[in-house]
């Protein structure tokens, strides 16, 4: 803030020694957390699978899909992309080109459902113009998919989305295209002669569209050419790009794989700068599964997708099991290194979740089994008790769709694959868990502390592990989770310590029930 000065850190340590750190001298230019972000609730939408709200544009899918570009798939004998109706068995192209008719339409139609859940923050993945359902082989990053709709039906789900006081991240597909994108088309067509030959990493020419050996690709896919984003043209365009849906009236970017670029750091001071001048407050956040603060120092990211917190740390510990691997103490130790390694800034607007697009589901993961299993009652507390530390935490919590629901879905190695992007089959929405989600958006929205940036640690041992949300004092949350399948005595600090959801107080010591957690608001003295 303006006016501060040189200043010191004075640490005090349990045992009552003291050291001073500093001087230190603030920034000119602070880090500030994107305010709008950790005040917040997060879902996940994989429009195809959500909800299909205009049956009319289903037939669009096959008209884009990557078949029609990929001429060494035409002449195999596999299966060939296809519609299915909502509800029919995944099929051998589950994954990928298998259409059950998701469309914009249908999260437009989802808002008021989206709202009652107390979702403040719609993160979408790729709903522009490629050939597949899951959106990450674009076509065209300037045109809606048409099997989603168009520019019109967009404006309409970001103009009402935004009347519901809801932002909306659009997710950005920089490192490579897909066939059809018309780049790199022409390259196809007039090979070294195109202007855009050095927009991708050609090793012979003329080749047949999805031979990987003939180009690079992402993964060595041949259905997904890399962009040379060392090239001036290709860096220039893909920033225009993002800068166009931001002044379009999306809230946020997420970047996939961004460290799979050429000159990545490069590439994204430069983005941020441009999309920051735009907008200040736009919400940048880059798909990276590990802690790397080098990403995060006020020049690239608002946050990384927090799968270092979420899977390695809040799932792990939600799992039980053997204390001798993972236990309440170590969760903590790791907690504690996590906010200590990134700044407050961060951590107040992390982007925060357990399972995605690209995970199995929560349940799955907790012991629920897969898509065709019925999950255990056990099962379905862990599920609980996971989500209960998620939107405990500094930051934004974000739910996968259907998560909310109780689904189940498992990632075969073998076809069909993807099991936990099956379409969200609204009528078996399990009602106990949805209203537990509901609780817990009520809860975080009553209680300021849990929308703070600060953490601190208290308890960790064996299955039982607490942590304080909030500046000291009154009004600060002491949040507690039994990961065991005995109920477990918190000693609790001085003073009255309220349940919100039982509306019970208690002093000195509170038990936390099996597979269960409490949320205590510090009364004072």
């Amino acid at each position: 803030p303006g006016g501060v000065g040189a200043y010191r850190i004075l640490v005090r340590t349990q045992d009552g020694k003291e050291e001073v750190f500093g001087p230190f001298n603030p920034p000119e230019r602070p880090f500030a957390e994107v305010a709008w972000v950790g005040e917040g609730v997060g879902y996940q939408i994989f429009p195809e699978r959500f909800y299909n709200g205009d049956s009319s544009n289903d037939a669009l899918a096959l008209e884009t899909d990557e078949y029609r570009f990929n001429q060494v798939w035409q002449r195999s004998s596999g299966a060939r992309p296809h519609l299915s109706r909502w509800g029919d068995p995944p099929s051998l192209l589950h994954c990928c080109h298998q259409y059950f008719g998701g469309d914009l339409a249908g999260v437009l139609a989802k808002l008021p459902y989206l709202e009652a859940l107390g979702v403040t923050v719609i993160y979408l993945n790729p709903i522009f113009d490629s050939g597949s359902a899951h959106g990450y082989d674009t076509h065209d990053y300037l045109k809606v998919s048409p099997k989603f709709g168009d520019k019109a039906l967009l404006r309409r789900v970001l103009d009402e989305a935004h009347r519901r006081g809801m932002r909306v991240v659009f997710d950005f597909v920089p490192n490579h295209t897909g066939l059809g994108f018309w780049a790199f088309q022409d390259v196809v067509k007039r090979g070294p002669r195109s202007p855009y030959w050095n927009w991708y990493f050609i090793k012979r020419w003329p080749f047949v569209p999805g031979d990987g050996s003939a180009y690079e690709g992402w993964w060595g896919l041949g259905s997904l050419p890399k962009l040379n984003t060392a090239n001036p043209g290709v860096k220039r365009y893909l920033i225009e790009v993002a800068k166009y849906w931001v002044r379009f009236g999306f809230d946020g970017v997420r970047v996939d794989v961004p460290g799979d670029l050429l000159n990545p750091h490069a590439f994204f001071k430069e983005m941020r700068a441009a999309l920051k001048a735009i907008r200040p407050d736009v919400y940048l956040v880059a798909e990276i599964w590990q802690r790397d603060p080098s990403w995060l120092q006020g020049d690239e990211f608002d946050s990384l997708m927090n799968y270092a917190i979420g899977r390695d740390i809040l799932l792990r510990f939600a799992r039980g099991g053997n204390l001798a691997l993972y236990n309440a103490r170590r969760a903590l130790a790791d907690l504690a290194r996590v906010y200590a390694l990134y700044p407050e800034a961060v951590a107040g607007m992390g982007f925060n979740l357990i399972t995605s697009h690209d995970t199995a589901r929560l349940l799955t993961e907790l012991g629920g089994g897969g898509l065709k299993d019925i999950p255990s009652p056990e099962a379905r507390a862990r599920q609980r008790l996971a989500a209960a530390m998620l939107y405990a935490l500094p930051g934004l919590p974000v739910t996968f769709q259907g998560d909310e629901c109780g689904f189940t879905g498992e990632r075969p190695a073998d076809p069909p694959q993807e099991l936990n992007r099956y379409p969200f089959q609204w009528e078996r929405c399990h009602g106990e868990t949805l209203a537990f989600y509901q609780e817990l958006s009520r809860v975080r929205r009553e209680l300021p502390a849990l929308r703070s940036a600060v953490f601190r640690t208290y308890y960790g041992e064996g299955y039982l592990l607490a942590f304080f949300r909030g500046e000291p004092g009154e009004g600060e949350v002491l949040a507690a989770f039994n990961s065991g399948l005995e109920a477990a005595s918190l000693p609790l600090p001085p003073g009255g310590w309220r349940d919100p959801i039982e509306g019970r107080t208690y002093r000195k010591e509170v038990s936390v029930p099996p597979l269960g957690f409490r949320y205590l608001l510090h009364l004072g003295q």
